[in-house]
């Protein structure tokens, strides 16, 4: 990594569940704020279908171009599932049965072991080499190859997942934000909030229309890691708000 560089993440959703619109995803949320709490800025997400070829292609290009990759869905029991299959031609190495894992699901199916059937097994295949996370809801782990973690889909266990890997990040600085809201449009604001980007290119400023009791306004949300950067940018949105003859409403 670069010194001072931000350390980058990108997200792969994987599933035709997710694409055919049946299953909202939600873990973006939750990775992203996790994420930028550990001073990891998540910079990218993709969508792709069940298809290795897709899987493949996405974790090739996105674990060369980000610090870090979390894949979602497909580690499953069912046919479709082919997420760690993938990985491990992405990796070029074979998949493997691993014997932690193993363990985990007999453990978790020990007073059923009959149900323990070999779509289930499956759940304890994973690329050689590949570095379990625990999964304390389910057992059936996920795994990390290099720099890329490969998770559930099921929010619940995904999260609990990324309990057990965090430790494993380096983060850098973490990106904080102020939000301005007004009753004002956008087309009032944009040349001189643009003007006002130019003039702080530390900080990030993006402008969200909004309609609520019957009247349209705008949020700015202003970002930096750097406080002082952060208070200069809001004041100066904060001053032209009044200037433009609204009352800005600050929340964090």
């Amino acid at each position: 990594m670069i010194e001072n560089a931000p350390v980058t993440a990108c997200l792969i959703v994987i599933g035709n569940e997710i694409l055919s619109g049946r299953t909202q995803d939600s873990n973006l949320k939750f990775l992203g704020g996790r994420l930028n709490g550990l001073g990891v800025r998540l910079v990218e997400a993709r969508m792709v279908a069940d298809e290795e070829d897709a899987i493949i292609a996405a974790v090739n290009e996105c674990r060369a171009a980000y610090d870090y990759v979390f894949t979602t869905g497909g580690i499953g029991p069912t046919h479709d599932d082919i997420t760690p299959a993938s990985v491990a031609k992405a990796f070029g190495v074979p998949l493997r049965r691993d014997e932690q894992a193993l363990a985990w699901l007999r453990e978790h199916y020990q007073d059923h072991l009959g149900d323990l059937n070999e779509a289930r097994l499956k759940m304890a295949d994973v690329p050689e080499g590949a570095i379990l996370i625990e999964n304390p809801v389910s057992k059936a782990p996920g795994f990390q190859m290099e720099n890329v973690f490969v998770l559930a889909g099921v929010p619940m266990i995904m999260e609990a997942m990324f309990e057990d890997l965090k430790d494993r990040l380096s983060g850098g600085q973490p990106m904080r934000s102020v939000t301005l809201s007004a009753y004002i449009t956008e087309g009032d604001m944009a040349v001189r909030l643009a003007e006002i980007q130019a003039r702080r290119p530390e900080t990030e400023i993006g402008s969200y229309p909004f309609l609520r009791n019957a009247r349209l306004g705008l949020s700015v949300v202003v970002r930096a890691t750097d406080d002082q950067a952060l208070k200069l940018a809001v004041d100066e949105v904060r001053e032209l708000i009044r200037f433009l003859g609204a009352k800005p409403l600050e929340h964090g």
